[in-house]
């Protein structure tokens, strides 16, 4: 018996006798591991990877953050860069009919767009005023009338309430607002904004190349062609808008004259103004002319309402087909969401600078899908 146990714990040891081995593979593996180089080695691939991961997703950071603090004078920036287009564009246009330097023609156009404005405020200065000094109190007087016959049929909001709703509408149109509050704030940040344009469109090819240093040298012929073709998309689309800020404008004006509706040159100067942001502007003037109208008479309401009707199915079918989708195709819905959504986070500036920034994302976005395809092409090839 004690011989049989033996053998067989003899036996059972030299099954076991392996197990040394495994062991020793598995100290092996460890001791690979803990040799192996770490993310604090600082002369190793694995650190310079791990680097360069932080120091991107530091950098997506940072940039959110800077944009989020300096918000109003990177939209100051491109509301410079916006009127510095138009004035290119005018500069181009005289350049068809003067052929004398860029200077003297940029010159020509400030001189004329400055005649214009000091002949506008000199002719129509006394009455526009007078008008517009009654304007705030003729609408809050129709909209008391108009929430006192919405409580005669059965629905009461009061004029307390649409006050307030008007109030809560502005204060969440984003932080940008607060600087276009008072006459002062907006006649400072226009003029900023006029001077830089002014300085961008006298030289545009020098900033154009200190934008395009900025990418690497293989990659600077594809970024001024980039750049142009921004520069051209949004040239053709500053001059539809214009036009059809001019056209509805001066229909406006001149039909509520006709129609007898009061301040009709007042609302035309609104009309051509809002008309600066499509659909949300011609939605403002709407009303404006509607309640200018309804002061006087039913009848003269229902004239406005026709005039307003009238001037939006001619910048509807005529102009715009004609001018503006001819300049940049953009679908109706798109231009309104990109409002809503550039309104409800910068404010009135962003409200008004949507349309231009969409197109500039329109054209990055087909230009880079031209390229990838193309890339692709060759790589089949």
């Amino acid at each position: 018996m004690t011989g049989r146990a033996t053998t067989a714990r003899g036996s059972r040891r030299k099954a076991a006798a392996p197990a040394p081995e495994s062991s020793t593979a598995s100290a092996g593996a460890d001791d690979a591991v803990t040799l192996r180089p770490g993310p604090a080695d600082a002369h190793t691939p694995e650190f310079w990877a791990e680097m360069r991961r932080a120091l991107i997703w530091t950098g997506v950071v940072g940039t959110a953050a800077i944009v989020v603090i300096l918000i109003q004078p990177i939209l100051y920036i491109f509301g410079s860069i916006v009127i510095a287009i138009m004035l290119d564009g005018g500069t181009r246009l005289l350049g068809r009919v003067l052929p004398i330097g860029r200077g003297w023609r940029l010159a020509i156009l400030l001189v004329a767009i400055a005649s214009f404005v000091i002949w506008t405020v000199w002719l129509t200065g006394t009455e526009v005023s007078a008008q517009a000094a009654q304007l705030p109190s003729l609408v809050e007087t129709q909209l008391g009338r108009l929430s006192a016959w919405l409580g005669q049929h059965g629905i009461t909001i009061g004029f307390a309430e649409l006050r307030q709703a008007g109030e809560q509408l502005m204060n969440s149109l984003g932080r940008v607002t607060a600087a276009l509050s008072t006459a002062a704030g907006l006649i400072s940040s226009l003029v900023m904004m006029v001077v830089l344009a002014i300085f961008l469109a006298t030289e545009p090819q020098l900033y154009s190349r200190g934008l395009a240093w900025f990418v690497p040298i293989e990659h600077r012929d594809s970024t001024h062609e980039l750049i142009d073709k921004v520069g051209w998309t949004l040239r053709r689309l500053m001059a539809g808008r214009l036009v059809g800020m001019m056209a509805t404008g001066l229909l406006t004006g001149i039909l509520l004259t006709l129609t007898g509706v009061p301040m009709a040159m007042l609302l035309g100067i609104l009309t051509f103004m809002l008309a600066f942001l499509p659909n949300i502007g011609a939605i403002i003037s709407g009303v404006l002319i509607t309640l200018v109208g309804f002061s006087v008479d039913v009848e003269h309401g229902l004239l406005a309402i026709g005039v307003y009707f009238a001037v939006q199915t001619v910048e509807s079918y005529f102009i715009t087909p004609t001018v503006a989708r001819r300049a940049v195709d953009m679908p109706p819905a798109l231009v309104l969401g990109a409002q809503i959504m550039f309104g409800g986070l910068f404010g009135v500036l962003g409200l008004a600078l949507a349309d231009p920034m969409l197109a500039m994302a329109k054209v990055v976005a087909e230009e880079r899908a031209k390229r990838r395809m193309a890339a692709s092409k060759d790589q089949a090839t």
